[in-house]
């Protein structure tokens, strides 16, 4: 696997601060977001210093019963080529229904749906993720979603889910361990377990992101600081294998960059802690 470090999900709001950032490795971008064409000049300065920059789609729904758009396909392409992206990233999720072969209008949710872990959900994953890699330039990874509820009338956990994923595939895995915690409060499934499952020798690469429960319940807002519960799943993934990368994601309500920058040594400090703990 690809050695990326320790990285940042880049957004414009904060394009100067993370420009400051000391011993910053890669940067996040989400993909929809550029034009290959028009790179901002921020993120052109990043490369120029040797950043490696990976596009993070968010609108392929390969959980969808739809298969790829070529559209969304070849856009995805385009920018990992003007990136030079080692990888490209997406979602184990469906964001839209409907259209015309179910005489129903076509509906986009907006947002990323849990697919529900069932043996004929599997089936339609694979397919849609061997047409995907099939399109795209470079390996494609795969990142497990937070979910409020579960699908009733599933047969698989997250563990053989995301494990029969991969050896039917070949798809890399990009783990998010906020959504491990999210998870974890919303629909009791213990990140141990999971991380005890998963190939991680797919792993690619790591999330860590904030979030806030409320009422019992835990919101992946990307708009809060990384907990401690959240630091000690990644630990807990870091005492099984050594991440290739590890990333965090802020998406609004953006702090100092001060903050940020605690939160990026926090996150090496685990790595850190994991490396001396394999050593001794």
């Amino acid at each position: 696997m690809e050695r990326l470090g320790t990285g940042i999900g880049w957004r414009p709001e904060i394009a100067t601060e993370i420009a400051g950032f000391d011993g910053l490795d890669w940067v996040e971008v989400v993909a929809e977001n550029l034009c290959p064409d028009h790179l901002p000049p921020e993120l052109q300065e990043l490369r120029a210093r040797g950043l490696t920059v990976v596009p993070h789609g968010v609108s392929l729904g390969l959980g969808g019963a739809d298969r790829p758009d070529e559209g969304r396909l070849t856009a995805l392409a385009e920018r990992a080529v003007a990136l030079d992206a080692p990888l490209v990233t997406e979602h184990i999720a469906f964001v839209r229904a409907g259209g015309p072969a179910t005489g129903s209008p076509r509906l986009e949710a907006g947002h990323l749906l849990p697919v529900p872990r069932t043996r004929d959900a599997l089936d339609v994953l694979c397919a849609n993720v061997r047409i995907a890699q099939d399109a795209l330039p470079v390996p494609l990874a795969l990142e497990n979603i937070a979910a409020l509820v579960a699908w009733p009338g599933e047969e698989m956990t997250e563990g053989q889910f995301l494990t029969d994923l991969v050896e039917r595939t070949g798809v890399r895995l990009l783990i998010d361990v906020a959504n491990l915690r999210t998870n974890h409060v919303n629909r009791g499934e213990d990140p141990a377990t999971v991380l005890d499952a998963l190939p991680l020798e797919a792993l690619a690469y790591v999330h860590v992101a904030g979030g806030v429960e409320r009422d019992g319940v835990w919101h992946d807002s990307h708009a809060h600081p990384v907990t401690r519960p959240v630091l000690d799943v990644l630990g807990a993934l870091c005492a099984r294998t050594v991440p290739p990368g590890v990333l965090l994601e802020r998406d609004e309500d953006f702090p100092e960059p001060g903050e940020l920058a605690a939160e990026l040594t926090a996150i090496r400090t685990v790595l850190e802690g994991a490396r001396h703990d394999a050593a001794a």
